[in-house]
């Protein structure tokens, strides 16, 4: 099998943006704000660049407060950002949303790390790092359905108990369809990446696992944890 993967010259990394083209084209033809498309492209484009070049210096580096400091900026911008919906107490309720996603998914990151890969060192970036990125992105995700579901329930005079728990099953409704489709609908980006790199389909499909498992656990903690610390503000929002 073959170990190594292949090198994608920027030329034919070009030719990538052709349908891209195409379909912006659509977009301004028929009057669909292609300008913000164009806006989320250039910037998508921008952040992977800066952010390759910036994980090259600290697999290099190899550094302990690195890694930790990286994670840290994970979780501020991650809470920050998983509050959009619910701008108008963004502030109030982001101290929420950051220990929320920082305890639901630092703990399901330390156990991953720690005990079910046993990393060596402890804090290797180049694992530490991209499940810090998926567990933190997913734990953003379901606290940002979960506010803005809790808030719109809440504004409909239902019980906090009741607005809570359809909060938290909106907010589960991407992770449980992901599940029920990988494999059958689509192979998750880790296990396509390894197979690509020449790994055994079966062990990618072990370390899928693991990462599928986590994102279940981290999505559900975070969830769980923000519905219920943050219970007195929205309760007063919608008073």
């Amino acid at each position: 099998m073959n170990e190594t993967i292949q090198v994608i010259p920027p030329i034919k990394l070009a030719l990538a943006f052709v349908p891209v083209l195409l379909v912006i084209g659509i977009m301004w033809h028929w009057s669909l704000q292609a300008g913000n498309a164009v806006y989320a492209l250039i910037r998508m484009l921008i952040q992977l660049l800066l952010v390759g070049y910036i994980l090259m210096t600290i697999f290099a580096a190899e550094q302990a407060w690195i890694v930790v400091t990286v994670m840290l900026v994970m979780v501020l911008a991650a809470s920050w950002i998983a509050l959009g919906t619910v701008k108008p107490n963004r502030t109030r309720l982001f101290k929420h949303a950051f220990v929320s996603i920082l305890a639901g998914g630092g703990l399901t990151l330390l156990l991953v790390t720690q005990l079910v890969i046993s990393l060596e060192p402890w804090f290797d970036p180049r694992y530490m790092i991209p499940l810090a990125g998926m567990i933190f992105a997913n734990s953003m995700n379901s606290v940002s359905l979960a506010a803005e579901r809790l808030a719109t329930e809440l504004s409909r005079q239902l019980s906090f108990r009741q607005a809570r728990n359809d909060a938290f099953q909106a907010a589960f409704i991407p992770t449980i369809n992901s599940m029920l489709a990988v494999g059958l609908v689509s192979l998750p980006g880790m296990m396509t990446g390894q197979i690509l790199s020449g790994v055994s389909p079966i062990v990618a499909a072990h370390y899928q696992i693991v990462v599928m498992c986590m994102i279940f656990a981290s999505a559900g903690l975070s969830t769980a944890l923000f519905l219920q610390i943050s219970k007195k503000l929205f309760i007063q929002q919608a008073a």
